[in-house]
């Protein structure tokens, strides 16, 4: 039976492929046939039942991966063949994946088909005589296709365990057949799915159309009303189960709904539920009343994100008081702020909770007054005395007399650090993105922000001064600043506003930003004036499509694979097992770039790192471009990523490599922990060039192309600019440092651990008479040799 509608016209490629998928497995397809891409929608849609049923295994998962990237469109001959193959596939495979069918007729392009009704219940005839799906939402909307008698026989064996979960059951089950194949769709993150098409996103407007917006908030405010019961000891405390695994996924679809929604009564509601749902009601108690909820709200959070939901999650984050949730949490909030940056419309948007335009935030408690200061770094809660006077602690009436406040206003604390938190991960995250703003909205809404303004005025940002004319300039007290220091005039209040990228300047210009961060004392909340370039290079515009610039470092593979994670880039893990060879991290950036970056495994704990290559997201899927296409800032952010992910991870940095001849790895440790500098190497140069004058080692250092030279009274050293490695002339001899916990007290004008590495090492061995560590001493006097 031919598993291809007749009212489809295929193209050529599109029949090869039908008729790859129509034979039994053989060997794997030509380049040709590999490249779906090429596909419309709705051939995509016709080639999907022969999917299903294709014994040819490797031209079937070519067109299911396909789908998942792209909206698939099903014709109405299309969808009843989709239901064909599923029907046929029972006797061999005794299940039926209703996702695909319920996807087909969630996309179908006309009026449903005649037949589909009996194939439907044929369908849920099987499920029910197997056992297979019960209580799911897509056997639901199958049954509600297959007519009224089915529906009421699968609707009665249909239960939920909770009572939010049995609410959400009650409005489903009067919907039509389209409604309820959208609530399958938009709830189908919770499970595998063989072909997981892309959510449409008419599929969550149905469903919140079809009453489940208004379900969403009394299902939260439920929950929020529940945990409240349980800190108030009106209902019994037992750990993790506040709420039923029903309950859960209903909040999940619930939170998911409010967030894409952006409901302006969530964020409160949200902070309280978090709130209460993160700590058991006794003080010394490590469990929580929901941990499944606290991680599904997370993972909400990640698909739809808001400010407020992200700062409300970093602050309870610091209360929770179980082991291992907050380095769960950690792991899924580095998602959670790459997502967040990408949603621009909201993704700068701060409360100002009640601040003054100082940024300073006054309560009167008792005789004394509480001061919440919102600095550069921080946040932080003083105490003045009656006499107007500050106090070093909160004074003892007020401990004694307001506990509660004081518990209010730590709190409080918290929030303006996650907030501010969010807002720098926010404004780095979406630099690909290069989105801008008016003005108006952003002086007043960002620059005199009581809470962001601090974050916001140690940046540089452009203004569209003309069509395609961007000047860049720095907020001050005194107004805008240009890289000479000079003030600017105001411009209109509906001129473009973007955060400014060293891409788009020329080096003069970059220089003299640079000159003027240090010269001004700023420290950026984040690396931009230095921030690394990474433009293309003539080898790179040869070979087209990849960049092996990054290539061939070995790696220490669980480091790295911890900092993709960390850096929003998607991988699976590598070992010895099917599969776990190689793999290709990705990271999207600005919606439509893809960076993939290869990597090879190598034993237990080291990976050999490979190519780099970009695709393009099209209406077609993902197309691999040459790097030529890929916009500057999106490729020099993505070589930014990967040149971290090399440089802090590569064997050739560890300190204390040179003690170890008998590793495999010697060879490549040697050539490489004192190689050319990377751009992020040439970054830390040219700080160093500034930071250096200004400190009481000036007189004893030079930076050399490669080296931070620092003259101590016993020996030279050579610091290397890239890994951090020292060499002590005359003889070249290594020595190992052991990072000390603290730096010297210098001015950075940007954080970045390696930097502050370097300095310490410089300041420690320009007074290397001074010394005490026996091993360090021992070192300088004997040395050890390299080679």
């Amino acid at each position: 039976m031919s598993y291809i509608a007749d009212d489809v016209a295929l193209s050529p490629l599109a029949a090869r492929m039908a008729a790859e998928l129509a034979r039994a497995q053989g060997p794997y397809p030509e380049p040709e046939l590999r490249d779906a891409s090429r596909l419309t929608d709705e051939e995509l849609g016709a080639l999907l039942p022969a999917a299903y049923a294709a014994a040819n295994l490797s031209m079937r998962w070519i067109v299911e991966g396909a789908a998942g990237e792209r909206q698939p469109r099903f014709t109405p001959g299309a969808c009843l063949k989709m239901f064909d193959a599923l029907v046929d596939g029972l006797p061999r495979r005794r299940w039926a994946d209703l996702d695909e069918g319920v996807g087909a007729l969630l996309r179908c392009t006309g009026p449903w088909p005649d037949g589909l009704a009996e194939r439907a219940a044929t369908l849920v005839r099987a499920m029910l005589e197997l056992g297979r799906e019960l209580g799911t939402h897509r056997l639901l909307a199958v049954a509600r296709l297959a007519g009224p008698e089915t529906y009421a026989e699968v609707a009665a064996g249909f239960a939920a365990d909770g009572e939010i979960a049995r609410a959400e059951l009650d409005l489903l089950l009067p919907w039509e057949v389209r409604e309820l194949a959208a609530f399958s769709e938009v709830g189908a993150y919770r499970r595998h799915r063989s072909v997981a098409m892309p959510v449409p996103p008419e599929a969550w407007d149905r469903v919140a159309d079809a009453g489940y917006a208004e379900f969403a908030r009394r299902a939260l405010a439920a929950a929020e009303a529940r945990v409240a019961a349980v800190q108030a000891g009106e209902v019994p405390y037992r750990a993790d189960k506040a709420f039923t695994s029903d309950e859960v996924e209903t909040l999940g679809r619930a939170a998911r709904t409010a967030l894409r929604r952006d409901e302006p009564w969530l964020p409160d509601l949200l902070d309280r539920l978090l709130r209460g749902v993160v700590v058991a009601p006794e003080q010394n108690a490590r469990t929580l009343p929901s941990q499944a909820l606290l991680f599904e709200i997370t993972r909400a959070v990640e698909a739809f994100p808001t400010p407020e939901a992200v700062a409300s999650l970093r602050a309870v984050r610091r209360t929770v008081r179980h082991k291992g949730v907050p380095k769960q949490l950690d792991r899924m909030l580095k998602r959670v702020d790459a997502a967040l940056a990408e949603r621009t419309e909201v993704a700068l948007r701060m409360p100002d909770l009640g601040f003054a335009a100082d940024g300073t935030l006054r309560t009167p408690v008792g005789d004394c007054t509480a001061v919440v200061t919102v600095g550069e770094e921080d946040a932080v809660l003083g105490w003045h005395g009656p006499d107007g006077r500050p106090r070093r602690s909160v004074p003892a009436p007020v401990r004694r007399e307001h506990g509660d406040t004081v518990k209010e206003l730590r709190n409080l604390v918290k929030q303006v650090r996650a907030h501010l938190t969010t807002l720098v991960r926010a404004l780095e995250g979406g630099f690909p993105v290069e989105a801008a703003q008016p003005y108006g909205r952003w002086r007043d809404g960002l620059v005199r922000h009581p809470l962001a303004g601090t974050t916001v005025r140690r940046l540089i940002w452009e203004i569209e001064v003309e069509p395609g004319l961007w000047r860049a300039v720095l907020p001050s007290d005194d107004g805008l600043l240009d890289s000479s220091g000079a003030v600017v005039a105001e411009p209109d209040e509906d001129a473009a506003v973007r955060l400014w990228h060293p891409i788009r300047s020329g080096a003069g210009e970059i220089a003299r930003w640079r000159d003027l961060i240090v010269e001004r004392g700023v420290r950026q909340p984040f690396k931009q004036a230095f921030r690394e370039v990474y433009r293309l290079t003539p080898a790179e515009e040869e070979a087209g499509t990849h960049s092996e610039r990054f290539a061939a470092h070995l790696v220490h593979y669980r480091r790295m694979f911890a900092l993709l994670r960390a850096r929003g880039w998607k991988s699976d893990l590598l070992g010895p097992w099917d599969g776990g060879s190689e793999d290709e991290a990705e990271r999207v950036l600005a919606g439509e770039w893809r960076a993939a970056f290869r990597h090879i495994h190598v034993d237990e704990d080291v990976a050999s790192t490979d190519r780099v290559r970009f695709a393009r997201r099209t209406d077609a899927g993902w197309r691999n471009v040459p790097l030529a296409e890929v916009p500057p800032l999106v490729f020099s952010e993505a070589m930014r990523d990967v040149d971290l992910f090399v440089g802090v991870t590569s064997l050739a940095a560890d300190p204390d490599w040179a003690r170890r001849r008998e590793d495999p790895y010697w060879e490549y440790r040697l050539g490489n922990a004192f190689g050319e500098l990377t751009p992020s190497a040439e970054a830390r140069r040219e700080a160093l060039a500034r930071i250096l004058p200004r400190t009481r080692i000036a007189d004893r250092c030079e930076l050399t192309d490669r080296f931070l030279v620092v003259r101590g009274d016993l020996r030279t050293y050579r610091i290397h600019l890239g890994s951090a490695n020292i060499l002590m002339d005359p003889d070249g001899a290594y020595l190992c440092v052991v990072p000390a916990r603290s730096g010297p007290a210098v001015h950075l004008p940007f954080q970045e651990d390696r930097l502050s590495l370097i300095l310490s090492k410089a300041f420690l061995l320009a007074a290397d008479t001074g010394i005490t560590d026996e091993s360090i001493r021992g070192q300088i006097a004997l040395g050890l040799p390299v080679a």
